[in-house]
């Protein structure tokens, strides 16, 4: 699910005069210019005001960017908020920083359908991922797969290559238009404000999914900034997604081999799956989409998104129980939590009869909005083969397992939120029917020239309540299991941009060993060198950065 770079305050301050002493000084006149404060998913990267503005078209985000360089000032794309990472700010940016946020869903917005066969879509980057599918919905199209929040914003989902799950279940041939990996992978041209060292400024330049200049801007982790992007997509389909709270997690997440119902039958069976474990619970709410091209006779036929409200708002017991859990720090709580948790989606599950649903895509794969609890999350992914998929997450269910019951048994509760699996393909090129298409440089799905038969991502995310005690010690502990379980060897582990990783004991982002050595080893020294230095070529003044990004990307 996608955060992302892009995205972030999704009902900022009303425009207010620039009068206050400190405004950008000789800002573009017509350029709509306010205060605003920024707020991530969980609020814990804010800020209580900072300047913004509103550019109504490409042409006034120009005048922007130039103004920014020319003055000293950064700027950072602002979109939904969905985000955890500091790819927008970091911790503690003060009011009078010279940081100009530009939001992208005020006026860059449009979006048209170019074409059917071949699908194509030309659309704005301060769009809603919701509006996009939509759009497409209209004309018959849609996509794969998608990130489950639909008020995310496209530019901020290619910012740090979104994605949904799905891989092709057995026997199931990849459609036209579509692909199974992220959508920065749809591509097919972008354009974006960049550095022209023959003007001397910056400008609009339009790439092409085949040039290797493009490759660095496919997944930019906010060191750019995109205003209109072309994706090729295809036909829409039906989707059948069932339910199910009946299979224990140890029947769920087996060794390979094992019978029953394992997450690799369903895979085999429907091809797209997210099973989610509540913490000190003993079965996962799984969910599975079929590809039904007519509703099945049990199935309730859904005609709008967000078909699960016992998720989306939070029901009274849950509520009362983590205002408890925070208010007192009662984190010995969490397995009443998890319980709890459970129990709602049981009994939401039969009372909203969304336990077996059908309908377009678009409707069956957005099912979470943003009044959801917003947890912390660590995200981390492991390339490897499909065959394997069994093995990495009975390996990584086992562990999490084991280390969270041996942490309670000294009386410390680092998770309250749950264990969620999802998985998808690769950033395969062709996918997006491009010759000699290029592969985004950055993307977590990226494949490894080294190993071929790598084809497969498992996503693996833990949350938490912001502030829970010994959470980053945990997660760090997870974190070092993986890149040491899957150094690149036997399978590679790399990290979901937009949530946390690289953890100290402390804190997220933070351990340099992870952002300086293990992240470049794992996405490809050369590329991880050619993708740095692209952006910097693209953005020699480092407009487009952060203290934080100085030295993920130096």
């Amino acid at each position: 699910m996608a955060a992302d770079a892009q995205s972030q305050d999704p009902t900022p301050s009303s425009p207010a005069p620039a009068v206050e002493a400190g405004a950008p000084p000789d800002f573009p006149p017509g350029v709509e210019l306010y205060r605003t404060p920024y707020r991530n998913w969980t609020a814990e990267l804010t800020a209580p005001a900072l300047w913004a503005c509103a550019p109504n078209s490409p042409g006034q985000v120009v005048e922007v960017v130039n103004w920014a360089w020319q003055h000293g000032w950064t700027v950072r794309a602002r979109g939904a908020s969905h985000g955890w990472a500091p790819l927008t700010i970091t911790q503690g940016t003060p009011p009078d920083a010279p940081l100009l946020l530009v939001d992208t869903t005020a006026h860059l917005t449009d979006a048209t359908v170019e074409s059917i066969q071949p699908g194509t879509v030309r659309a704005a980057t301060g769009i809603s991922i919701e509006a996009l599918l939509t759009l497409l919905e209209g004309s018959g199209l849609g996509l794969t797969a998608s990130p489950a929040t639909g008020d995310i914003t496209l530019g901020g989902a290619l910012a740090i290559d979104a994605h949904g799950t799905a891989i092709p279940a057995l026997g199931e041939q990849r459609p036209a238009g579509h692909t199974y990996g992220s959508l920065s992978n749809l591509i097919v041209e972008l354009t974006a404000v960049v550095w022209d060292a023959d003007s001397g400024q910056y400008v609009l330049r339009t790439f092409q999914r085949d040039e290797s200049a493009c490759a660095a801007l496919l997944t930019h982790l906010g060191r750019s900034l995109l205003t209109e992007v072309v994706l090729r997509v295809g036909a829409d389909q039906r989707l059948r997604c069932v339910s199910r709270t009946d299979i224990p997690a140890t029947e769920l997440f087996a060794a390979p081999g094992s019978p029953g119902r394992t997450l690799e039958s369903f895979l085999d069976a429907s091809g797209r799956a997210e099973a989610v474990w509540f913490a000190f619970t003993d079965r996962p709410w799984l969910k599975t989409w079929t590809v039904s091209p007519s509703r099945p006779l049990l199935s309730r036929q859904v005609t709008q998104p967000y078909n699960y409200p016992f998720s989306d708002n939070i029901p009274q017991p849950v509520a009362d129980l983590v205002g408890t859990i925070v208010a007192n720090a009662a984190w010995y709580l969490a397995p009443a939590l998890g319980a709890a948790e459970f129990s709602a989606t049981n009994l939401g599950l039969a009372a909203t009869l969304s336990a077996d649903i059908w309908g377009r895509s678009k409707n069956t794969l957005l099912y979470l909005k943003s009044t959801t609890l917003r947890y912390a999350t660590c995200g981390f992914t492991v390339l490897t083969t499909r065959s394997q998929v069994q093995q990495v997450v009975h390996e990584f269910a086992t562990y999490y397992s084991q280390s969270l019951d041996a942490y309670a048994s000294r009386g410390r509760f680092p998770v309250n939120g749950q264990f969620d699996v999802r998985v998808t393909g690769l950033d395969v090129p062709a996918d997006c029917g491009v010759p000699g298409a290029q592969a985004p440089l950055l993307s977590t799905l990226r494949p490894d020239a080294a190993h071929p038969a790598w084809d497969t991502a498992v996503w693996l995310d833990v949350t938490t309540l912001p502030g829970t005690p010994h959470a980053e010690e945990f997660m760090r502990e997870l974190e070092q299991f993986l890149f040491q379980r899957y150094d690149g060897t036997t399978a590679q582990t790399r990290v979901e941009w937009s949530k946390g990783w690289a953890y100290t004991a402390a804190a997220a982002w933070s351990d340099q060993t992870v952002i300086g050595t293990q992240l470049p080893a794992a996405y490809g020294p050369a590329q991880w060198a050619q993708a740095s230095a692209a952006l910097d070529q693209f953005d020699p003044h480092r407009v487009y950065s952060n203290a934080f990004l100085d030295v993920l990307l130096p």
